[in-house]
């Protein structure tokens, strides 16, 4: 469709989580931060600051809801949350198109492909004419069902995601530029059958470096709108998760021989992704970190990673910690970012600064590697003002620091242990719940280990259990045939 001579209306909607399977935690209405009306409007910074190509647009906020990452979003949860989308769409006047902020790999117990069935539905209400636009975290999954309901799809193309806002806003603009210039875009969508993890997956290192800078010289030839590569989510089971490119424009022999290019590069690097930093046992990790001279050590938990979808509270690693002389009982400083435990908090809370308080902690969501572990602690520090872990607290054992949260909470920023009194830079090993260290703690790390500790987001995949994916798949079927690669137009 071509609009002109009018304001266009674009509604905004969406609901953004990553879940888990394999993790206990259940997301529920709760854990989702839910904007409407004007509140969403202002989320989106580019709307006001980008004249050039908003100039003209009504932009309609619906209701979108995003959440930290978690485990499945329970059947209410997703009713309710999907509903009011539904509902809006239909009171809505009428559209000429929507922006589809979505993560890509939300999981609703239930079900196998929930952003697809909502973008079904999506699509039945507003009608063909109307052009969707998704914007998706490259962690996300694209079934055939998702990319049939959507008319552009795109996704990040930096990993850790430095890009998110741009992303969003090259969804938004190419929608825009679509409704004036005219005509729905040809999709050549294709699966690759190969499921890794983030942390082999980061676009800071090689292959990824390389097979995603292709992503930008497709983007770049006539007759192509826009090029994505979807890495996909490794810690659900669902059919749909697996590795595809979908390369979007007018060119039809041009596009899929793109995305045919594009799928090929990545089947062709399958066994050349590594992890962002050397891994081993925590144990073994621990003893490199307590003899290196370089401070601060980092070491990433990555097995209960918060921002991938762990529970946020398994306590293995807090049980080897408490059990290794190195760390306790000695000069050095660790810090441990986190766990949740409000029931901890709430005891720390009532003993007061300086106590000694007993405690159960962790284990309790996610009992699978340990379940709570005893811990007699002085109370270091309170923070009862965090707006994402509500109360925060500092446990001091020995030498070692562990931070304690009423609410699941990722800590990826300095200021995030400063709220407690907590220097990271001036300690000699931090560990977080984590995979990739995000930019800051990267800048920060003089050294940086990963361990391969387990949780709901193990990076070790064959030890999960994966039964409902697609198969044969990389790396499970190591041996497997090469596959077609042959892309669909949509």
């Amino acid at each position: 469709m071509t609009v002109t001579g009018r304001k266009l209306r674009v509604g905004i909607t969406g609901i953004a989580i990553e879940s888990s399977t394999f993790s206990p935690h259940r997301s529920t209405v709760d854990d989702f931060h839910v904007t409407r009306d004007d509140e969403l409007l202002a989320r989106y910074d580019f709307l006001r600051e980008r004249p050039e190509w908003t100039e003209g647009v009504e932009w309609v906020p619906l209701v979108h809801a995003r959440s930290l990452p978690g485990g499945a979003v329970t059947e209410e949860a997703y009713a309710e949350l999907s509903g009011e989308i539904l509902e809006r769409l239909r009171a809505a006047e009428a559209l000429d198109g929507l922006f589809f902020d979505i993560h890509g790999a939300m999981s609703v117990v239930g079900r196998v492909d929930a952003e697809g069935e909502l973008a079904a539905q999506v699509r039945a209400i507003v009608g063909p004419d109307v052009l969707v636009s998704a914007s998706m975290d490259l962690h996300g999954n694209v079934s055939r069902e998702l990319a049939t309901a959507l008319d552009l799809i795109t996704c990040y193309r930096k990993a850790p995601h430095t890009d998110a806002w741009d992303t969003r806003e090259r969804a938004a603009r190419n929608l825009v530029a679509r409704l004036r210039s005219g005509g729905k875009p040809k999709k050549a969508w294709v699966q690759v059958p190969v499921l890794l993890p983030g942390e082999k997956t980061s676009t800071r290192l090689e292959p990824a470096k390389s097979v995603y800078a292709a992503v930008d010289e497709v983007e770049a030839l006539d007759g192509v709108l826009d090029a994505a590569i979807w890495v996909g989510y490794a810690w659900a089971d669902e059919p749909r998760c697996q590795a595809a490119v979908v390369v979007t424009g007018d060119d039809e022999e041009l596009i899929t021989a793109e995305a045919a290019r594009l799928a090929q590069s990545y089947w062709d690097a399958r066994r050349d992704f590594a992890f962002v930093a050397p891994t081993g046992t925590l144990p073994e990790c621990l003893e490199q970190a307590v003899k290196s001279a370089e401070r601060p050590f980092f070491l990433s938990d990555s097995g209960d990673n918060p921002t991938a979808g762990g529970a946020g509270d398994t306590s293995w690693t807090l049980d080897v910690l408490l059990r290794t002389p190195a760390i306790v009982d000695s000069e050095l400083i660790t810090l441990y970012a986190a766990i949740v435990d409000p029931a901890a908090v709430a005891a720390a809370v009532e003993a007061g600064l300086g106590a000694t308080v007993t405690v159960e902690l962790g284990g309790k969501v996610d009992a699978g590697p340990r379940g709570p572990v005893p811990v007699t602690a002085r109370v270091e520090a309170v923070d009862d003002a965090d707006p994402v872990a509500g109360t925060a607290v500092a446990l001091a054992v020995g030498g070692l620091r562990v931070i304690v949260t009423a609410r699941r909470k990722p800590y990826h920023l300095e200021s995030d242990f400063l709220a407690l009194g907590l220097r990271p830079r001036e300690a000699d090993v931090v560990i977080v719940k984590i995979g990739y260290l995000e930019p800051e703690l990267y800048e920060m790390a003089a050294d940086w280990l990963l361990a391969l500790t387990p949780g709901g987001v193990d990076q070790d995949l064959l030890r999960l259990g994966h039964v409902a994916i697609e198969r044969p798949m990389f790396p499970f079927d190591e041996a497997m045939a090469a596959p077609a690669l042959r892309p669909e137009l949509l």
